[in-house]
């Protein structure tokens, strides 16, 4: 049987060795850190197609949901786009639960423990990561002191902070809420076995070598082998993209599953990423000043998705005189969001820039992570930032209607199919990272009523107000280990949530 304080009592004897004075921190962190993952496998139980779950009884402020076994789990009132940790406890049965790990056990649904392992990580390390942030509270100067900010990681995934594979002396090393400086290494391949994209720097060659930046957890667990020393870098919010001072991001290979998915680098996207970067130019040229997308400057692969890496530029590049850009997950961290006013300017250029590009044929992954927002000196929403292409969607169809050439591109990010389009962009964009800068249905709601009038009526914008809104299936994804690819769920559509809701 799981025994609940496993993974919080590891963390809790290994932090003891390495930073002792941290550990009351810690353990004071520990209950709202359980809330918090609480709060998000909740959402996943009442919302998501879960095929053990029968039926939902939904009461003015309760939810009951009926299991395949005949039990009932019950629970509070579930805002499928609320953030936070308002869910401090469910009911199964007769049997009261305040931690994620030891619900997901007691429902002994198929894949159940390992699942309730990683939410035990998920909410060790979330305790730590908040133990250990210490935010000042002016605004930062530069982007990965933003980035830096985000501590609790994705607002609605149960695994928002699960680092499986990290010691806590690695976590406090490499973990960007814990402010570190990271020493990329790198490692010397013959060109003639490397595949490159784009241009590749001269720093990073060596006679007739390519050199590939190597991240140092990735040489000591996956590589099994010392590097030579590069660069210091700071840590983003993806963990294995660090900003080098005064110059490039850097995406290094990190072979260890974070959140969902195993975080390396595919020869695909390799091959991919400087036809994509041209894609980008254009398209961020057809959006009369909207929106930037970065530039991959160069990519190069040994052929191995463990040992590989990509340069992009630094958003940064994009910010005028007196502005600031940040990534839209670090907007929490301010009082901006707080304003009706702001959140529905920031709602209407959002969605202004997504439906322009999806129009054009192509759908943006626009979460929290990938979608920046550049803010002039009083802190008005002016443009975005877009970055990461490795998982948008590309529609030849579309783009030809537009007079654009496609690019000449097969595999996972090419398809016409309007549903995968729309569910890629609305996904991320309205259950992502306008639903998470929100915190709520209801302040969703009056964000997207006030900002959809000023938006061009496109059949996609349509879509979007007629349906429900597409949202990965995140839980149902972790519990379904042998069903390939995204699942996906159907939220309330937030402009016709009931009041209160």
């Amino acid at each position: 049987m799981y025994q609940s304080p496993t993974a919080e009592a590891e963390v809790a004897e290994e932090l003891a060795a390495v930073r002792p004075g941290l550990l009351p921190r810690y353990r004071a962190e520990l209950p709202g850190a359980r809330a918090a993952v609480l709060t998000r496998l909740w959402r996943a139980l009442a919302h998501e197609p879960l095929p053990w779950v029968t039926g939902r009884v939904h009461g003015a402020h309760s939810l009951a949901l009926r299991l395949a076994d005949g039990r009932t789990l019950h629970g509070p009132h579930a805002d499928p786009y609320a953030t936070g940790a308002h869910v401090t406890a469910v009911r199964l049965g007769r049997e009261r639960h305040d931690d994620p790990a030891r619900l997901m056990t007691g429902l002994a649904v198929p894949h159940a423990t390992g699942f309730a392992l990683e939410l035990g990580h998920s909410v060790a390390s979330l305790a730590l990561s908040r133990a250990g942030a210490d935010h000042p509270k002016e605004w930062p100067e530069r982007d990965w002191e933003w980035e830096q900010r985000v501590v609790d990681g994705h607002p609605f995934h149960p695994n928002c902070r699960s680092r499986p594979g990290f010691s806590v002396a690695e976590q406090l090393a490499y973990g960007p809420e814990h402010h570190p400086v990271v020493e990329l290494g790198t490692v010397a391949v013959p060109a003639a076995e490397c595949l490159v994209s784009g241009d590749w720097p001269e720093e990073l060659r060596a006679g007739e070598d390519v050199l590939l930046p190597v991240h140092p957890w990735q040489a000591a667990h996956v590589l099994k082998r010392s590097c030579d020393r590069w660069r210091s870098a700071h840590p983003l919010m993806a963990l294995r993209t660090l900003a080098l001072p005064g110059g490039p991001h850097v995406k290094t290979a990190l072979s260890a599953r974070l959140t969902s998915s195993v975080r390396d680098i595919s020869t695909y996207s390799v091959g991919a990423s400087a036809a994509l970067s041209a894609l980008a130019t254009d398209l961020a040229a057809r959006t009369d000043g909207l929106l930037h997308i970065t530039r991959t400057l160069g990519a190069a692969t040994a052929h191995s998705p463990d040992l590989a890496a990509l340069l992009r530029e630094s958003p940064e590049v994009y910010a005028g005189p007196g502005e600031r850009v940040l990534p839209v997950a670090a907007l929490t961290t301010t009082a901006l969001p707080d304003s009706p006013a702001w959140l529905a300017a920031f709602a209407r250029l959002a969605l202004t820039v997504g439906l322009r590009l999806l129009d054009l044929g192509v759908a943006l992954e626009a979460h929290g992570q990938n979608l920046l927002v550049i803010l002039s000196a009083d802190g008005t929403p002016v443009r975005l930032v877009y970055r990461d292409l490795a998982d948008i969607r590309i529609s030849p169809a579309r783009l030809a209607r537009h007079g654009i050439t496609p690019p000449a591109l097969a595999g996972r990010l090419i398809t016409d199919d309007e549903t995968a389009l729309r569910r890629k962009l609305f996904g991320s964009l309205v259950a992502g990272a306008l639903a998470g800068t929100a915190g709520s249905g209801p302040v969703l709601r009056a964000a997207l009523a006030a900002a959809v009038p000023a938006l061009p009526r496109t059949p996609d914008l349509a879509a979007l107000l007629e349906g429900p809104v597409p949202a990965k299936a995140l839980t149902l994804m972790r519990l379904s280990p042998d069903t390939p690819g995204d699942q996906w769920c159907s939220l309330p559509n937030p402009l016709v949530l009931e009041p209160g809701a």
